[in-house]
């Protein structure tokens, strides 16, 4: 089979990089031909207003090298975050024009950057370019496949195909650890604030933060500023062994994002066989179980995170059983195999209707 495959880099590198260039090294692996359309989000700082306005609402150039679909929450929300000002934002969710955002100035704390993109958006919800030039849409949750649906999109169209980590890290044979492990862009709307006040709240329990981003000055200077350093460590950016490897030393992985599209970083931690601590919101409610593959907490609380961690170092035996119950989660629903089998019934589905 030959597989042409359209990723948009942005200027930050995140998660749908990693996920991009996954999907395309498993799909060469399995024998098919794998051709790569990107773009890169950096072109737009060399083009004047007017023209990088244009080509957003339709891009003339893309257009004549591949007729290219999204799936991903901008289809909905000109951010693509569905939040804003420290909550979640679902107000332009069916709005046939997503005026909210531009009066919000969503995309970029800019108006008129946000103009563009919502025109773009009301362009083509015109001109039905989602529902009759798209054969099929692939999600990672039934909560986004159902946000998607409640933004107009037909559901007959959409698929659900959740992540998956490569290579198998393999479970860690060591005993637990003691630290408790965080990875994630430290910006807002991930949870960094909810967990690091927290951790003002927690006994002697070592606390490693992996990961970098706009809100790092302020996350050290917390640190720092409430004597928290000889419990909390920022250990910024890490390459994906030495990523690994932390996990692999943690006793539990805490995910306390306030919104997410999946998180990856949850399924690595399943794979190395470590339970997730995760906020009690959207598709973290799918990811992990309650009492079986991990805890939840309800979102943006302290206290609540405070006393799941508090119960987990108490009951050590409880967390080793969800562990294993984790590390058995990933072998049944996120390796590379069992994405591949799910991606492979999509395409044949959308083959067999045309």
């Amino acid at each position: 089979m030959r597989v042409l495959m359209a990723h948009n880099y942005y200027q930050q590198a995140g998660g749908e990089d990693v996920v991009f260039a996954a999907e395309a090294e498993l799909l060469r692996r399995h024998g098919h031909t794998v051709l790569e359309y990107t773009e890169d989000n950096h072109r737009i700082n060399a083009m004047n207003s007017v023209r990088l306005a244009a080509q957003t609402i339709w891009s003339s150039p893309s257009h004549a090298r591949i007729l290219k679909s999204l799936h991903n929450p901008r289809l909905l929300c000109p951010a693509g975050t569905f939040y804003r000002n420290g909550r979640v934002c679902e107000d332009c969710l069916g709005k046939a024009i997503p005026w909210p955002s531009i009066l919000h100035g969503c995309y970029r704390d800019s108006r008129s950057q946000t103009a563009v993109v919502a025109s773009m958006l009301t362009v083509h919800r015109w001109l039905e370019t989602w529902v009759n030039h798209v054969d099929a849409y692939i999600v990672f949750t039934e909560f986004y496949r159902k946000k998607f649906i409640e933004g107009g999109l037909p559901g007959g169209k959409l698929f659900v195909k959740p992540h998956f980590v490569f290579p198998d890290p393999v479970k860690k044979t060591q005993t637990l650890g003691h630290h408790v492990t965080f990875i994630g862009r430290l910006q807002p709307g991930k949870g960094i604030r909810t967990l690091l006040r927290a951790w003002q709240l927690m006994p002697a329990v070592p606390l490693k933060i992996i990961g970098d981003g706009p809100l790092r000055n302020e996350v050290q200077c917390f640190i720092d500023d409430h004597g928290m350093k000889k419990d909390v460590a920022l250990l910024g950016h890490l390459g994906r062994d030495a990523v690994m490897a932390e996990i692999k030393r943690s006793s539990l992985f805490v995910w306390p994002s306030e919104f997410e599209t999946f998180g990856l970083v949850a399924i690595e931690a399943f794979a190395c066989g470590v339970p997730v601590i995760a906020s009690r919101a959207g598709p973290m409610l799918e990811i992990v179980e309650d009492g079986r593959t991990g805890l939840l907490f309800n979102p943006g609380d302290p206290e609540d995170l405070a006393g799941k961690i508090r119960w987990a170092v108490e009951h050590p035996d409880a967390i080793t059983r969800m562990g294993e119950n984790a590390r058995r989660e990933y072998e049944l629903r996120y390796t590379a195999e069992k994405n591949y089998e799910l991606l492979m019934g999509i395409y044949q589905k959308v083959l067999g209707s045309n």
